[in-house]
């Protein structure tokens, strides 16, 4: 039986849209002169005509003309014109059956193109299963069947012959994935998996479950306790290499469909069903394990130095007295010298005229005390709780199966040598203990006068193979985050085919020669130019006075009409309840078609059921309160229903329909075309249960948290969402959203604040082909590089050296390799940003990128110096940006606004749920908007274009988004 597949009607649409562009038809349906012959051949200009659309078809979409397909005006005019005839004679065409399948033949023989058969089917089954077994999204694989068929000149079907396609396909790759999985399995093996569905000794949950929890705290005991689960994931024992027999995104989406199961639904399944899905589920499990149980670590090593700093800073408040009686004394002792070195007096005598000699030896001694290395630096009070970490270090080290690069191999050897001291129980260290690894701040404190320290020594080997696992110098096997830097990148004979055959996904040239010559010769251009600006004091509001950048502040570009039309169409705005907005949007859109069973594919078919999921995520009001708050929904519906529909895929989908709507109707026009974007991130407070999973970070105070990283488009649309840390620079996820987002809109510029650029960034954006345009608080402090050689004096206090493009060639191949990795998908730019970007050791790849990055950063300030418009048009988009999360945080506002179910996959899905419905408000708004407009040009008050731009889709006056939750009977669509 075929596996259930099926595209929405976008995507039916999308497929095998026949091309209307002037450029589109130009390309694929100017004539030539053989097709004028062919078509000559005919009698009447109907037969004519329709003889060459079929030849048309066949050539772009790749499609057979069919009674029921509706040829689009364009190409008819198009096709037309080149005949010299009209179209009109279009209606009275192959009003004979006989003559369109004459016409199709003919049409055929002369393209080279051959019918589809039951040959070409199979064929083409075999071809999509391939790729299945690497993916199944619909879409994906819809396309691929699609390509096959025109490469090969074979007519393309109907949109329900590639369904099935493709579901067929689909149904062979997941059966061959389980078989892949089930073959190098032992019963030894089976029975352990087997194993993990039965209930713990001594307690109530299965291992299976017990695996699945989360540690509710960051604390030893969690830890130790994480430590036990990771242990239980490997005494099962898989084969070496098993995962590797299939692709990564088929053992996550069956690991994924398993997650979703219960006990009791995997136990049922049939025995290589079962066990192909454990398989996946362990492999997920163990890299998930892995991760959070260095996270915690990494956390706990956060919160032991950040209170040895906190502790620090309140002892030297405290001493703060004694200091400054001391340097005020000693510095009347050094006066007193001063001046018997002048007149030739005793100097002895001298300090005794101030104090006493024996309270100026204990001056001396006091100030020994408190100008000592230890008591200027906090890292000597982290020891106060190295007991904290004696806890659970032994077994996490013995854990853990680290790797290291010879950069770090050193730093390996060292913890090899704790773990034997721990098994030995021994306290002193070796005398061989390697030690080359130990950076100067922390020597003062291992190399004692009674010889090593070993506290400060373990100390220090935990805290830098934190900082080694960050940048890559080390990696731990099963883990997903830390591994060998080298396995994120696609496979280097990959790369090699692709820049052979000239195929390398990037935006640049592949030349690196090419690259440099062009990029450094704009830049000395820009240079030259703003220099000769700045010498006249001619830059467009900003200037070098007494040397240092002034901008001048942006005037406020918003005339008073704006805000009058404002108020005017805000009173036209209906009042609405949330449901019914989502209902209404529901309909305009189709979007809850998107979400889609995780193993049938079906739609779900309660669609109330699935909207109050959706609305319970994005006000934050949960599935308990949600059923009490909803009519005719019960909490256990509610939560099966989220289980198999509610995920990242299919949110993101669903999303995608909402932005597509908003993107092609006509008011959104006018805010923009689509192509430009900004993203920020927005801070929301753990609480409760998630306080243990939040992270601090000192912009946001002392309390923990998460933040939603949001991109925007210029038509006010959120088109992707991610949530993440606090404590990780926002210019970590700029990528993420513009590269995988799945609506229409093709982003060419971006925009962020201060904490969304870097240099490796800008680097990255413009390989990738993006405009990255940030709005960087105290540009005066940001610096330039210059090419080598150029005098550019009046940029001087901007200018901070030359740029190293002897790194940039060295590490060309490299370069390309990560951008092209990162097109593909086969890495996010977010990990490889945190790699890059780590603490302690920039590689050589990171400073490449960096000198990269510099060009472009440089070529960017360069031109917003000059451009007064770039100026406002970033901080248009960014106000944008900050409107929508106004919106987001009035709809998210039950429980204060605080995230606090403790399941990181819960706070994710409530981040996506968030951002839908704030779309949903966006469209159903822009909707309305429109029709007010309307309404004021039927009473005779038609609004000016130009102030239409400065309306905004997001206000929610006059949505109520509170009270009882009843929905409206509807239709299905």
């Amino acid at each position: 039986m075929a596996h259930a597949f099926a595209l929405t009607d976008t995507e039916r649409t999308e497929l095998l849209a026949i091309p209307e562009s002037p450029d589109e038809l130009i390309e694929h349906h100017t004539l030539t002169d053989d097709d004028l012959f062919v078509v000559g051949s005919r009698r009447g200009a109907v037969n004519r005509l329709g003889l060459a659309v079929q030849i048309c078809l066949l050539r772009s979409p790749g499609i057979a003309l069919t009674p029921d397909l509706e040829v689009p005006p364009a190409m008819l005019r198009w096709v037309a014109d080149q005949l010299g005839t009209g179209t009109a004679t279009w209606a009275g065409y192959a009003l004979r059956e006989e003559t369109r399948w004459e016409h199709a033949a003919i049409a055929r023989a002369h393209t080279g193109v051959e019918s589809f058969s039951a040959t070409a089917y199979m064929a083409l089954v075999d071809h999509v299963a391939m790729l299945a077994l690497s993916t199944d999204v619909a879409l994906t694989l819809a396309r691929e069947a699609v390509r096959w068929l025109r490469a090969r000149a074979v007519v393309v079907p109907a949109v329900t012959v590639i369904e099935r396609v493709c579901g067929e396909a689909t149904a062979r790759a997941t059966r061959v994935v389980r078989e892949e999985l089930v073959r190098p399995l032992t019963r030894v093996h089976r029975a352990n998996l087997d194993g993990l569905l039965q209930v713990k000794p001594g307690g109530t949950t299965t291992w299976l479950t017990w695996i699945r929890q989360t540690p509710l705290k960051t604390t030893s005991k969690y830890l130790l306790e994480q430590i036990d689960r990771l242990t239980a994931l490997r005494a099962v024992d898989l084969p070496e290499g098993i995962t590797a027999r299939v692709h990564q995104n088929r053992l996550l989406k069956l690991a994924r469909e398993g997650a979703q199961m219960t006990v009791q639904d995997l136990s049922r399944f049939e025995a290589d069903r079962r066990h192909a899905t454990l398989v996946a589920i362990v492999a997920e499990a163990t890299a998930t394990v892995t991760d959070q149980l260095i996270s915690m670590h990494d956390r706990v090593l956060q919160k032991i130095f950040r209170g040895a700093t906190n502790r620090h800073q309140e002892r030297f408040v405290a001493e703060g007295k004694a200091l400054t009686n001391n340097s005020r004394l000693l510095s009347r002792v050094g006066a007193a010298l001063i001046t018997a070195r002048d007149e030739g007096c005793d100097p002895y005598r001298a300090i005794e005229s101030v104090i006493p000699w024996e309270e100026f030896t204990l001056a001396v001694r006091d100030a020994g005390e408190l100008s000592k290395p230890a008591m200027l630096d906090p890292l000597h009070l982290a020891i106060d709780q190295f007991a904290t970490l004696r806890r659970y270090t032994p077994a996490f080290l013995e854990a853990l199966q680290i790797r290291a690069a010879p950069a770090a191999a050193d730093l390996l050897k060292a913890v090899d040598v704790i773990r034997t001291m721990n098994n030995a129980g021994t306290r002193l260290l070796p005398d061989d203990a390697p030690t080359g690894f130990i950076r100067k701040r922390w020597r003062q404190l291992v190399f004692t006068e009674a010889g090593p320290d070993r506290r400060f020594y373990e100390l220090c080997v935990l805290t830098e193979l934190r900082n080694a696992l960050r940048s890559g110098d080390m990696w731990v096997d099963g883990s997903r985050q830390f591994r060998d830097f080298d396995t994120y990148l696609m496979p280097a004979s990959r790369y090699d085919e692709l820049r052979t055959t000239g195929t390398l996904p990037v935006a640049i040239t592949t030349s690196n020669t090419d690259y440099l010559d062009e990029r450094l010769a704009l830049l000395r251009e820009q240079l030259e130019t703003v220099n000769a600006l700045a010498t006249r004091d001619e830059l467009p509001e900003a200037s070098f006075a007494s040397g240092r950048l002034k901008l001048s502040p942006l005037e406020a570009s918003v005339p008073d009409e704006a805000g009058r039309l404002l108020s005017h169409t805000q009173e036209l705005l209906p009042r609405v309840k949330i449901t019914s907005l989502l209902v209404d949007v529901a309909e305009m859109t189709g979007f809850t078609d998107h979400f889609r069973h995780i193993k049938s594919g079906a739609i779900a078919s309660d669609r109330r059921l699935l909207l109050t999921g959706i609305l319970a995520d994005a006000i934050n009001l949960g599935p308990t309160k949600m059923a009490e708050s909803c009519t005719d929904v019960t909490y256990p519906k509610l939560v099966r229903l989220r289980a198999t529909h509610l995920r990242d895929e299919t949110y993101s989908a669903a999303l995608a329909a909402i932005v597509n709507a908003q993107h092609h109707h006509p008011l959104s026009q006018h805010w923009g075309d689509g192509t430009t974007s900004s993203s920020d991130g927005q801070r929301f407070r753990a609480g409760s249960k998630a306080t243990a999973t939040g992270h601090v970070n000192p912009k946001y105070g002392s309390a923990p948290g998460r933040l939603i990283y949001t991109h925007v488009s210029d038509q006010y649309s959120p088109f992707h969402t991610q949530l993440v840390n606090v404590g990780t620079r926002d210019a970590t996820f700029v990528l993420d959203g513009l590269l995988h987002h799945e609506s229409e809109l093709r982003i060419r510029e971006h925009h962020t604040d201060t904490a969304g650029f870097t240099d490796h960034l800008f680097a990255l954006m413009h390989a990738l082909g993006y405009r990255f345009a940030p709005r960087i608080r105290d540009l005066k402090d940001t610096k330039l590089f210059t090419p080598p050689g150029g005098n550019y004096a009046a940029l001087t206090s901007m200018t901070a050296g030359t740029i190293n493009t002897r790194a940039i060639t060295a590490h060309w191949d490299e370069i390309l390799r990560l951008v092209a990795s990162i097109r593909t998908g086969t890495v996010t730019a977010s990990l490889m940003l945190r790699k890059l970007g780590s603490y302690p050791r920039q590689n050589g790849l990171a400073i490449a990128l960096r000198e990269l990055g510099r060009i472009e950063r440089t070529l960017f300030i360069l031109d917003w110096l000059q451009n007064p418009d770039l100026r406002r048009r970033v901080t248009a988009s960014l106000n944008k940006g900050e409107a929508r999360n106004a919106l987001a945080r009035a709809v998210f506002f039950n429980r204060l606004g605080e995230l606090r179910d403790h399941a990181y996959d819960q706070q994710r899905h409530r981040a996506s749920g968030l951002n839908l419905v704030t779309a949903a408000i966006s469209y159903w708004n822009t909707v309305h908007l429109d029709a007010a407009l309307n309404t004021l040009a039927e009473q005779g008050h038609p609004a000016n274009p130009d102030l239409i731009q400065h309306l905004s889709p997001l206000g929610w006056e006059h949505i109520n988004l509170t009270g009882d939750y009843t929905w409206p009977t509807t239709r299905r669509r």
